[in-house]
C-alpha cells in the first residue's frame, strides 16, 4: 500500500548517492503559491512534461498541470473549481476540515490528475489512469479568515475490495504533514468500514513508514477504548475489534509491538492485557488517546442516513 503521512517518508540523500530509478525527474512542483520538492519520479505523460522538468505547475484546485508558466496562470484565472468546493459529495465537515467523496468514474480526469500529483510523493502508487473502480476521499482545509479552500491530502479505496481493504492509498501533501491529518484520514476510513459493516484495514503489505503511521492510529484507538471502559477488567481481541473495527491481526500486532500484553501465554492459550502498561505507554508517547481522530457527529446528515449504496447491501 502507498502511504505518506510524515515528512520522514522522503528518502535521505546520503542513502542514495548515485542516480537511481527513484530519482525525481520533476525537480520542483508548484502547487498554487507553494513550491515543493518531489520525492519520487513522476508518471506524467512524457510528451507533455518531457523526460525531465525543472519545474511543473499544478493547479491547486483541479490538479491540472503544465510545464509552462503562462498557460498555468491563464488556467488559474478561469479554473472551474476556483471559487467552488472540490467535486463529489461532502460527507464530513467541521469548522475548518471537510471530507469530500469523489467517484473515480464520475470525475475521471480530476481523479487521474490527483493520482499523478500524488505519485510525486509515493514510491509504490501504481494506479494513475484506471481510476473508475476507486473512490477518493479528499481532505480539505478552509481558512477561517479568507474562507479559501485547499485539498491537503486524500485516501482512496476500491469500490469492491475482495480483501475488504478500506484504504488503497493515503497521502497528506508535504506542506501539511505532521499536523495529525493522516490520523483524521485513517479515522474516516475506519468509520466508513463501521458504517458499511465491513471489517478491514489498509491494503498490505504496508511500507515501513505506512506501518509506523498505522501503528500510531491503532495504538491510540485501542488505548482509548480500554481506558474509557474502566469497569471492564479483561478484554478479548474480539471485544477490541468490535469496539474499534480494527482487524484482529492488526490488534494483535499493535498490542505486541507496544508491549501492552504480557509476553507469555496463559494456560488456556490467551494473553493478558496489563492496564498499567497501557497507561504507562500513553504517558510515555504523549498520545492523543483521549481524543478520537474524528468527530462522528461531523458526518453530514445525508451521509449518516444512507447505507452507502451497494457496499452495505451485502
Amino acid at each position: 500500500m502507498a502511504a505518506a503521512v510524515s515528512p520522514q517518508t522522503r528518502p535521505r540523500e546520503d542513502q542514495t548517492p548515485k542516480k537511481s530509478p527513484t530519482e525525481p525527474n520533476v525537480l520542483n512542483v508548484v502547487l498554487g503559491n507553494l513550491q515543493i520538492k518531489p520525492w519520487y519520479p513522476s508518471f506524467y505523460p512524457e510528451d507533455l512534461v518531457g523526460r525531465k522538468a525543472e519545474r511543473l505547475y499544478v493547479c491547486e484546485c483541479c490538479f491540472r498541470y503544465s510545464k509552462e508558466l503562462m498557460p498555468y496562470l491563464a488556467h488559474r484565472r478561469v479554473c472551474p473549481l476556483k471559487d467552488s468546493p472540490p467535486p463529489g459529495t461532502l460527507i464530513y465537515q467541521t469548522a475548518d476540515q471537510s471530507i469530500y467523496e469523489v467517484d473515480g468514474e464520475e470525475h475521471k480526469l480530476y481523479s487521474q490528475n490527483l493520482s499523478l500529483f500524488a505519485k510525486l510523493f509515493l514510491d509504490t502508487k501504481s494506479v494513475f489512469y484506471d481510476v473508475t473502480t476507486f473512490r477518493y476521499y479528499l481532505l480539505v482545509l478552509t481558512d477561517p479568515q479568507t474562507t479559501d479552500r485547499q485539498v491537503v491530502g486524500f485516501f482512496s479505496k476500491e469500490k469492491m475490495s475482495w480483501d475488504n481493504n478500506n484504504v488503497a492509498c493515503i497521502l497528506v501533501f508535504p506542506p501539511w504533514q505532521k499536523r495529525g491529518l493522516g490520523q483524521l484520514l485513517m479515522g474516516v476510513s475506519y468509520e466508513l468500514s463501521r458504517r458499511e459493516g465491513r471489517l478491514g484495514g489498509p491494503e498490505k503489505p504496508l511500507s515501513s513508514l505506512g506501518r509506523k503511521a498505522y501503528l500510531a492510529y491503532w495504538s491510540d484507538s485501542i488505548c482509548r477504548t480500554i481506558l474509557s471502559n474502566p469497569s471492564n477488567r479483561s478484554w478479548t481481541v474480539d471485544q477490541i475489534v468490535q469496539q474499534t473495527w480494527i482487524a484482529p491481526e492488526d490488534v494483535v500486532m499493535t498490542l505486541s509491538e507496544t508491549a501492552m500484553i504480557i509476553p507469555n501465554k496463559l494456560p488456556d492459550g490467551s494473553v493478558m492485557l496489563v492496564r498499567g502498561k497501557i497507561e504507562t505507554w500513553v504517558r510515555a508517547h504523549e498520545t492523543a488517546a483521549a481524543t478520537p481522530a474524528i468527530d462522528r457527529t461531523a458526518f453530514t446528515q445525508n451521509f449518516r442516513d444512507q447505507k452507502h449504496e451497494l457496499e452495505a447491501k451485502r
